[in-house]
Parts: structure tokens; sequence; C-alpha cells
């Protein structure tokens, strides 16, 4: 198989085309605690809820940034790291 940057950039290194995955642990973590945050609006259990929301989607972030397996799942990751890390500035 040729070795494009279309092959590159959707592929991983079994040759398939690899676009969305099963979740990991941290997708998953920041899943259940947005949607715990949705239901606990205010007090202390919210403010836990949404640390580890952001914590988690930052890591999420980071393992697709540096381990994703194809440029776009890296891509991925780096777009969701700048938006969390804009998001938190404004």
């Amino acid at each position: 198989m040729e070795n494009t940057l279309v092959d590159k950039t959707f592929r991983d290194s079994d040759g398939k085309i690899v676009l969305a995955q099963m979740p990991n642990l941290p997708l998953i973590v920041w899943i259940v605690t947005s949607l715990l945050a949705l239901i606990f609006t205010s007090g202390k259990i919210n403010i836990v809820l949404d640390v580890l929301a952001n914590g988690s989607l930052f890591t999420w972030a980071w393992l697709e940034l540096f381990q994703g397996v194809n440029y776009f799942r890296r891509a991925l990751g780096l777009a969701v790291f700048i938006a969390i890390i804009v998001s938190k500035i404004q």
C-alpha cells in the first residue's frame, strides 16, 4: 500500500480507516461527570464534577495528541486541547 498523506491522515497501522473509536476511560469519565454536572448544578459537588470533567477531557486530548492512531485523531486531540484552554481563558 502506498503511504500517502491521505493514508497517514485517516488510516491506522493496520491500514484501516479510523475516524472514531470506542471511548477510552478519560472520555467515559468526561461524559459521566458532564452529565452529572447537569443534575447537580450548584455546590461543592458541581465544582468537583467540573474539575473531573475538565481533567479527564484534558487527559483524553493529550493522549490523542501524542498517541493517536493517525493524523486525524492527533489533530482532533489538538483541537480539543486548544478548545479547553480557550474556554478557560475567557
